[in-house]
């Protein structure tokens, strides 16, 4: 749609407000005569960047999680049957990857009806994190367990971004393009948080 400068930027899509500061960049630039390479450059940094690093706009706290200071080794067990029942009963029949690569198909012409099929996926992330945020959680685990529910937070932001390719193009690249990293970083704070339960089941 055209941009007016009398839009507000809240109702703006990412890939609007790029197009508006882009064209007003180069606009000014042109008028002086500093529109050289350097300066598409810097511009196409800039656009690199909003694709390279997209806003979180959930984070969640310590305070959002319900623990318990006990230290016995029932509450650790109930907690660790808790995580197993949440993470075994949600699980996706198709993956990211697969999707994404049936969108991308032979790199010609998207397939932007495949991302449809992220809704599942987004929904049963919602439901892990909600979940983990109902779960009795250990003090001690409590940073552990935190850094999932963040971690889960941020790939269902980017699973909805990816969505948005139709309206919100970068927005949606930024999405693609933070998923991977994201992802390590979930596998990461798993990982951690399991080594950690481990220690306190065997005390």
């Amino acid at each position: 749609r055209r941009i007016s400068e009398g839009d507000d930027d809240k109702n703006l899509t990412e890939t609007e407000k790029f197009s508006r500061e882009f064209f007003a960049t180069a606009a000014a630039l042109s008028q002086t005569g500093a529109m050289d390479d350097e300066a598409v450059e810097k511009l196409n940094t800039s656009l690199l960047e909003k694709i390279q690093s997209p806003a979180v706009r959930k984070i969640y706290l310590l305070s959002d999680l319900k623990t318990t200071e006990d230290t016995s080794l029932k509450t650790f067990t109930t907690y660790n049957s808790a995580l197993i029942s949440i993470f075994t009963k949600y699980q996706a029949k198709t993956s990211v990857g697969e999707i994404l690569e049936e969108f991308i198909g032979d790199g010609e012409n998207e397939n932007v009806a495949a991302l449809a099929k992220l809704d599942p996926i987004i929904k049963q992330t919602n439901t892990i994190i909600s979940g983990m945020l109902n779960t009795k959680t250990p003090q001690a685990l409590a940073q552990e367990h935190l850094d999932i529910v963040n971690a889960l937070e941020k790939l269902s932001e980017n699973l909805s971004d990816i969505k948005l390719y139709d309206t919100d193009p970068i927005l949606s690249m930024g999405g693609i393009s933070a998923y991977e990293e994201n992802g390590a970083s979930l596998e990461s704070a798993i990982i951690k948080l399991g080594d950690e339960l481990n220690k306190k089941l065997k005390n």
